[in-house]
């Protein structure tokens, strides 16, 4: 599963690496830290975290055949 956060909506309020702090950690006050490319087992703990975030920054897209964000989308397949 692929994660993107918007880092310019991304306000610290660190819900996501209180609920997935494998996959998303605070650096400082202010800055986020996390891994684009999540494990499937890590579902539930990421779905939470996505959920808490109250900027709505973060998306998750599972189905990325070629590894690369954005691609089937841009192509308009």
């Amino acid at each position: 599963m692929r994660l993107v956060v918007d880092l310019n909506r991304c306000q610290g309020y660190a819900q996501c690496a209180f609920l997935a702090p494998d996959v998303f950690v605070m650096h400082g006050d202010e800055s986020l830290l996390y891994s684009p490319d999540v494990e499937e087992d890590r579902r539930e703990d990421v779905a939470r975290a996505v959920a808490a975030c109250p900027v709505q920054a973060i998306v998750v897209d599972a189905n990325f055949p070629d590894g690369n964000p954005g691609t089937d989308r841009e192509a308009g397949r």
